[in-house]
């Protein structure tokens, strides 16, 4: 069974600070660019409410889950919770003594405690890890299985699928909420109109979408908003402070997932489109 492990940690940062980066800056200080190589798994740690995120491609074999040096654990999931998300392909995910058959836009929940982790297969898998203060159960949540809601409106070029598997009506986790939402045709923006949760960090994995075209992502502060440019297979980390909505120059496909002080998928604050600045 191969590992290896690219770590990555990104500091904290204030809204302050955030407009005064220069486009460099904001795209090394909030941009994950490099998470998804051959035969390797790839974590990047954000202070911001201690998300820990990753890629992992087992190009046919098997890979562990093991953790990065700045975790100071054993094992992964000692103190934390993880979501694995298969973006494609098909795969295996085993947890401790469970094993589950996965495919693309599947997602197992693992819960606390849980002493190994790997994954395998021709799968391309997205991880999602946050702090945990309880074991939960281990869960395989299917693309069919998930809460599925239409929202949005095509005259606003904003029709979506959104997908919830791992929430508080859902498949239960201590801190960690995950979903995948889809662009229907025609439409360019997601989480519009927009909004912030100073009680939760979020970080979007933008994926699906053909390499030539990329994701126009607006954040930063509601009326001093800053603009990253995203490709296939990128995450934006969104501070608690930070609106985070984007527009495609082509159809994609996003994972979202929060982690902090609560799970009420409701709980935040809208702001009205003619705010933004």
């Amino acid at each position: 069974m191969k590992e290896q492990y690219v770590a990555d940690v990104r500091y904290a940062t204030s809204p302050v600070e955030m407009a005064t980066l220069s486009p460099e800056e904001l795209r090394a200080r909030f941009l994950v660019t490099d998470l998804f190589a051959e035969g390797e798994v790839r974590f990047t740690l954000s202070h911001h409410d201690r998300l820990l995120i990753g890629g992992a491609v087992p190009a046919g074999g098997e890979l562990a889950l093991t953790p990065p040096p700045e975790l100071r654990a054993e094992r992964l999931c000692d103190r934390r919770e993880l979501g694995i998300v298969t973006l494609s392909g098909t795969g295996t995910v085993t947890a401790g003594a469970q094993r589950f058959e996965v495919r693309a836009e599947d997602i197992v929940y693992v819960g606390q405690g849980t002493e190994s982790v790997a994954v395998a297969g021709d799968a391309v898998f997205y991880l999602v890890s946050a702090p945990a203060h309880r074991p939960l159960p281990t869960s395989l949540i299917t693309r069919d299985e998930a809460e599925t809601h239409h929202i949005g409106d095509p005259a606003k070029a904003s029709e979506r699928t959104l997908r919830k598997y791992v929430h508080e009506d859902g498949v239960r986790s201590c801190e960690l909420a995950l979903g995948i939402t889809t662009l229907e045709p025609g439409s360019v923006w997601n989480t519009m109109p927009c909004h912030t949760h100073d009680r939760r960090t979020e970080i979007y994995l933008y994926f699906d979408l053909d390499p030539a075209e990329r994701v126009v992502h607006l954040c930063g502060q509601p009326a001093r908003t800053r603009s990253i440019i995203v490709a296939d297979r990128q995450a934006v980390i969104s501070p608690p402070w930070s609106v985070h909505t984007g527009a495609g120059t082509a159809p994609y496909r996003f994972v979202w997932s929060t982690a902090g002080e609560n799970l009420a998928y409701t709980d935040m604050d809208f702001v009205a489109t003619a705010d933004l600045a």
